[in-house]
């Protein structure tokens, strides 16, 4: 993997730049769409690299822990991995189970030595540790595989975000040594690995976090990228800006940067605006089957009856497939008739939101104008920007 740090701004953290992998091109900064089971809730694989009507997505997130339960990761190896057994022929970054482990809490049991869960499908034992979830990416042939992670809910006492930020770097350490070990020996070798960092809302910790994965290193290699993790999970907006602030302090300007599980189109500028490249979230997609709907001028609701009779796009200043050919009428016809056509019309709009609000960040960034469009942003939504 490359990352070419192409512009950043003068009076911000806000940089431009573009990651390649094996499998594509990823100008930063960039939003990737969560296709939990090797597929967009929705989509297929021309919905998201379609140069016509699609989303020009060059990079998805799938996720380890339900594709290592259902198919398996041994038999989408032996389908060829993730681009060929989905068609999608982007880059796939997964993640490593530990949100999982999080959020499927009653499930799960953890210690140094890793995370011992049952299936929320049928029951059965399983055991991850940093190896593991390692061995299972290079089956399913990430792009950039997640790091094993101790993730905590917000807030947390400070022993517990302690011992969090030494189980993640542990388990770090462990998974550096075992994917450059198979690097040296010729295996892998498209297979890129980043660590997370952790930290809860201490800043004490997140700085420590921050700069000892920062350091690691094992035969003369380090990690491809940094994620910042253990955010929106019951902090503050503004704490979760601080946070981000405090890693940035020590993660390397020369690798990419990806807040992981965030967020609202407000949550992703200001990101950008304190250095941030990459994001992931499923809140575009699930909003639109839910029926909230992005747009430049804030939120709408497509289940309100003020659109039953609204022959106007969602977004007149969209130019996704379904504000081209779409109107609101329409579009709240179907989610009120429960039709399957609304939700992927709907996911089509809402990620291209995402994903063309990247790009144009990209743009401004690139053009030195981004405090201009950042205001802009804030505008558009009669929002007063206090951060």
């Amino acid at each position: 993997m490359i990352f070419n740090l192409e512009h950043t701004d003068k009076s911000s953290q806000a940089r431009a730049g573009t990651i390649t992998t094996a499998h594509s091109a990823i100008p930063t900064p960039i939003f990737m769409p969560v296709g939990t089971q090797a597929c967009v809730k929705g989509l297929d694989f021309f919905d998201l690299k379609d140069q016509n009507y699609g989303l020009q997505a060059p990079i998805i997130l799938a996720n380890t822990y339900h594709l290592y339960l259902r198919p398996g990761e041994k038999v989408i190896e032996s389908l060829g991995g993730l681009h060929n057994f989905s068609g999608f022929n982007g880059s796939f970054l997964t993640d490593s189970g530990g949100f999982q482990a999080f959020s499927l809490s009653s499930n799960m049991k953890k210690s140094e030595k890793g995370i011992s869960f049952k299936s929320h499908i049928d029951g059965s034992k399983h055991f991850f540790n940093p190896e593991k979830v390692l061995e299972i990416q290079y089956s399913l042939n990430s792009d950039i595989m997640m790091v094993l992670d101790d993730l905590i809910g917000l807030p947390a006492p400070k022993e517990r975000i302690i011992q969090s930020i030494e189980i993640t770097k542990l388990w770090a350490q462990k998974s550096l040594e075992y994917h450059i070990t198979n690097i040296i020996e010729g295996k892998h070798l498209n297979n890129n690995l980043f660590a997370i960092t952790q930290g809860g809302n201490d800043k004490e910790s997140r700085l420590k976090s921050a700069y000892e994965l920062s350091q690691l290193d094992y035969k003369g290699y380090s990690f491809d990228g940094f994620a910042i993790g253990g955010l929106a999970v019951g902090e503050s907006a503004d704490e979760m800006y601080a946070c981000i602030e405090y890693a940035n302090t020590h993660l390397p300007k020369n690798k990419p940067r990806y807040l992981m599980g965030v967020g609202t189109p407000e949550n992703l500028i200001e990101a950008i605006h304190r250095g941030v490249d990459m994001f992931d979230c499923v809140m575009p997609s699930r909003n639109a089957r839910n029926g909230t709907l992005f747009t430049s001028f804030g939120k709408l609701n497509i289940k309100s009856s003020q659109h039953s009779k609204n022959d106007i796009a969602i977004d007149q200043a969209c130019g996704c497939y379904t504000c081209k050919n779409f109107s609101r009428a329409y579009l709240h016809h179907l989610l009120r008739a429960n039709e399957l056509t609304y939700f992927r019309l709907a996911t089509l709009h809402n990620l291209y939101y995402y994903l063309n609000l990247m790009r144009q960040a990209r743009k401004a960034i690139i053009n030195s104008n981004w405090l201009h469009f950042r205001n802009d942003f804030y505008n558009k939504r009669n929002i007063k920007n206090s951060f």
